[in-house]
């Protein structure tokens, strides 16, 4: 008698996400006193001191079930402007992503992107077992013509990320228009902007809050310009119908007061956003600088890293090593499928300035 596995097929295949190493770890590893981590685009100035106080205010109620990310929603339903009915909140845009998948995705349908996406996407996605497909990129950028020749009759999900992660591209509204008038209104479109700040000001950068179509959901986290990544939390906007639904099938008591708390603090420390943009902005300057002082390719930014690209897969990997036995963390993409690229991580003034000589070193010595 034939008997099913415990574990399906799709899920035995799957490969975890693997996160940024630790600084803890490297330091343990190698013997460091000091170790800089530029790995996983974390905001190098910390989280808002106002965020901080308001987690500090919220742990004296951690007795008390929180409310399920609802005062947040109303917050970011006044500062965007649209119904409560049309915001989601979660623990992280990831959460929300899940979220999508299970609400979304039955047996027969498809998940079309990019090769080598975000790779929390591609396991959230690949997760569900149904049909991954992607289409390459054009110069390390969304091939959004080639996408849109790929929608099939079972195509639901297209998920674009922009600014991208990890090659820190983005596409333009004139783009996304040509892109968006193929995409049948019984697909969903997943814009993931949670790198939206750092491009907001760039005159082509298509903000998808002007693009309320019933069938695009955008999500974007305070993760990244906010401070918050080790808070996990994460907001969507999209049509109220799609959101009912999300509402059906998300965690009741995601996401966590102190989050909650956190992400309300962040939206209203106006002076720290405006300080986190203006240093990353000096960051990419002096890093990109160093890049092209000792000729190592890049792809140009509009987020908080650069995608570093290396002859061969061994040299990225060699450099990736080099630089951890300096006590820097840089992010290998290979788990990513791309093997020949790292990305970099904008720090503090500081921190670049000690990248600069690590990578020297490392560049004039063949890997």
């Amino acid at each position: 008698m034939e008997t099913m596995p415990l574990v399906p097929d799709y899920i035995a295949a799957l490969h975890p996400y693997q996160p940024g190493r630790s600084a803890e770890e490297v330091a343990r590893q190698y013997g460091l006193s000091r170790v800089i981590k530029l790995a996983s685009n974390e905001n190098p100035l910390g989280p808002s001191p106002q965020s901080v106080e308001a987690v500090r205010q919220a742990a004296a109620s951690l007795n008390i079930y929180c409310d399920g990310g609802h005062s947040l929603r109303h917050v970011l339903a006044r500062e965007y402007d649209v119904k409560v009915e049309n915001v989601i909140a979660g623990s992280g845009s990831e959460a929300i992503i899940s979220n999508i998948i299970r609400t979304f995705l039955c047996d027969e349908d498809e998940v079309l992107t990019t090769e080598a996406a975000f790779g929390g996407f591609q396991v959230l996605a690949r997760s569900r077992g149904v049909r991954y497909r992607t289409v390459p990129y054009d110069q390390w950028r969304y091939d959004l013509p080639g996408l849109a020749q790929a929608i099939t009759d079972n195509t639901k999900i297209i998920y674009l990320a922009n600014p991208n992660n990890p090659t820190g591209t983005f596409f333009s509204k004139q783009e996304f228009d040509a892109f968006y008038r193929h995409v049948p209104e019984r697909v969903l479109i997943i814009l993931d902007e949670a790198y939206f700040e750092y491009a907001k000001d760039n005159p082509r950068y298509p903000d998808s809050m002007n693009y309320r179509y019933d069938n695009v959901i955008t999500l974007r986290t305070f993760s990244k310009v906010y401070g918050l990544a080790g808070a996990r939390i994460g907001y969507g906007f999209a049509h109220e119908e799609l959101i009912a639904n999300l509402l059906k099938v998300k965690l009741p008591f995601e996401p966590s007061t102190p989050a909650q708390a956190a992400g309300i603090a962040a939206l209203e420390d106006r002076a720290f956003l405006h300080r986190s943009l203006e240093s990353n902005v000096r960051g990419m300057c002096a890093l990109t600088r160093i890049l092209k002082n000792l000729d190592i390719e890049y792809v140009p930014s509009q987020a908080n890293f650069v995608m570093t690209v290396w002859p061969s897969a061994e040299q990225a990997a060699a450099t990736v090593e080099g630089l951890l036995s300096q006590g820097i963390i840089v992010r290998p993409l290979a788990a990513w499928g791309l093997p020949r690229c790292v990305r970099i991580s904008v720090g503090t003034e500081e921190e670049i300035e000690a990248l600069e000589p690590a990578l020297a070193a490392l560049h004039a010595t063949p890997l």
